[in-house]
């Protein structure tokens, strides 16, 4: 009886073990919006190499995912779509200063209607409706508003811009036919539209260049599983995927 009870204690001690290491082997992502595809596939992958490994992923704009971050939402590892909202995390100590590094790299582009003559920035003032991601948390419009602003033509826009909760949101409006063209990414553009097209790509010198800066959160550092997921983002394997989706990376 005492051999059967204390089998008993040590099958159900295992199972709790093996309960406690899913819920230790679980991974909180906040990442850009833009980055869905690419986040998706290398989750993926390591969850194949790594049994028991749940990711629960957060995709948006980035400001909104920082303030989120701020405001106490679970986030192992945070990647932004532009350096400012990084830098606002670390300024209140909610990632690790260490851990901050380059991801990826893209570009800006101008993406409507096939029919329209649109070829550059000063042709834009003849549309009617144009969709940008709220500059206020989404670095895509934050980026096409100083475009608009270096090009002199910040004023005329003013009554024609539609603000979307993020870049992927702007690409919908415009894929969507309800304005006229949007502002987003390359990779956006390339991937997730289907009756839209890249009619031009926003000059350089008119705006920050597109930088996805990542990092582990406080939180992420003391998470084993977090950490080791977060050393594979940095790998020519993940370089390879981002470039397959169109993303620069160094």
């Amino acid at each position: 009886m005492k051999k059967l009870i204390r089998t008993s204690i040590v099958a159900i001690a295992a199972i709790l073990s093996f309960s406690s290491s899913l819920f230790a082997a679980e991974i909180n992502l906040s990442v850009a919006a833009s980055l869905k595809e690419v986040m998706n596939e290398l989750a993926d992958n390591y969850a194949k190499t790594h049994a028991g490994v749940i990711f629960k992923k957060n995709y948006g704009a980035s400001g909104a995912l920082a303030k989120q971050i701020e405001n106490g939402a679970p986030a192992d590892i945070f990647i932004s779509a532009n350096n400012e909202w990084m830098t606002y995390l670390k300024a209140r100590k909610l990632v690790n200063d260490k851990s901050i590094n380059v991801f990826a790299y893209n570009e800006l582009v101008f993406a409507g209607k096939p029919e329209l003559k649109v070829i550059s920035l000063q042709d834009i003032v003849k549309l009617d409706k144009i969709a940008i991601g709220s500059p206020k948390s989404v670095p895509a419009g934050e980026y096409a508003m100083e475009a608009f602003k270096k090009a002199g033509i910040d004023k005329q826009l003013e009554k024609k811009l539609v603000m979307a909760k993020d870049v992927r949101e702007c690409l919908m409006y415009a894929d969507r036919g309800e304005v006229d063209g949007a502002f987003v990414y390359k990779t956006d553009a390339q991937q997730a539209a289907k009756n839209i097209k890249i009619l031009f790509t926003v000059p350089q010198e008119y705006y920050p260049r597109v930088t996805y800066p990542l990092s582990l959160t406080v939180t992420g550092v003391k998470n084993a599983e977090a950490a080791v997921f977060f050393a594979t983002l940095e790998s020519n394997d993940a370089k390879v995927i981002l470039r397959k989706h169109g993303f620069i990376v160094k």
